[in-house]
């Protein structure tokens, strides 16, 4: 999906809309096929300054993205768009759903009564096995919402609330993942670097200290990126390096012997090593020191 320069994306109340919010109550509820079929099943890049959407694709194919964010969804998915998000949609015609829009003081009046905010960042949650509930939410909704019943305001917050406490989980529930996932990143570097203190001496592959961990060389060279900002291959060389400057300020050991401390078959291929990092010859390093 084509991304627009932030200046050109356009602030709607509804997609393709500018005129005054069309409802008394402080929330939109329609099909995604009523709005996405009048624009050839593409809502472009576009954002609401004061309203949360809650897309539920129910089946068809959608592309949904928000921030530049794209999910690809095949099965039912429950997508949250906050307020000022640059988001842009892509259906398949046979696409069978609802979006509900929320005005923000709708969203925060309820949202004040739930531990942790769950529209405040966007997301998209698979609904799986709870589809039967989520279809049915989402129909007494839309009738409730095209009715004019007695007490139809308190049911229609009741039932957004009941939504909210749904998504709310969710969130939570993706937080703890993310949390796991983080955590068992730090673990899986902190047994890198020890090995690492260990084996550097070795010259050993990237994919046998991935093997020792029991993730793929792939994964390992992520977390390092990610965790401490360099390639594993660097934190070899790094480690590598930083005992080879120990060796030549703190010993009176040869430049031969250093390179054959270290591990290197040749001490021509430890002073290429050194130089390449840090742009100075073994010798001339140890004499400046």
């Amino acid at each position: 999906m084509h991304k627009a320069p932030a200046s050109a994306v356009p602030v709607f109340k509804l997609y393709g809309e500018t005129a005054v919010w069309p409802t008394p109550d402080l929330l939109h509820c329609e099909s995604i096929a009523e709005r996405s079929h009048r624009h050839d099943w593409e809502i472009k890049p576009h954002r609401h300054s004061d309203l949360v959407q809650l897309l539920y694709v129910q089946s068809g194919t959608a592309e949904l993205e928000v921030e530049g964010v794209v999910h690809r969804v095949q099965q039912a998915s429950l997508q949250v768009v906050p307020a000022l998000s640059v988001h842009g949609f892509r259906f398949s015609q046979d696409v069978q759903g609802q979006v509900l829009s929320l005005a923000l003081p709708l969203v925060e009046q309820l949202g004040a009564l739930l531990e942790h905010p769950p529209l405040a960042r966007p997301a998209c949650y698979p609904v799986a096995g709870q589809q039967r509930y989520l279809d049915t939410l989402f129909d007494s909704i839309a009738q409730e919402y095209s009715a004019q019943q007695p007490g139809r305001e308190l049911m229609l917050q009741s039932l957004i609330s009941a939504l909210l406490v749904w998504v709310g989980r969710r969130s939570l529930d993706l937080t703890r993942a993310e949390t796991q996932v983080q955590d068992r990143g730090r673990e899986h570097l902190q047994g890198f670097t020890r090995r690492l203190e260990t084996q550097f001496r070795e010259h050993l592959p990237i994919e046998h200290y991935a093997a020792e961990l029991g993730i793929s060389a792939a994964h390992l060279n992520a977390l390092c990126r990610r965790l401490a900002g360099q390639s594993a291959l660097q934190m070899i060389n790094q480690r590598l390096l930083l005992e080879a400057k120990r060796s030549l300020v703190y010993t009176a050991m040869t430049i031969n012997q250093v390179a054959d401390s270290l591990g290197f078959s040749e001490p021509a291929y430890f002073s290429r090593f050194f130089k390449r990092s840090t742009g100075q010859s073994p010798k001339d390093f140890r004499l400046q020191r």
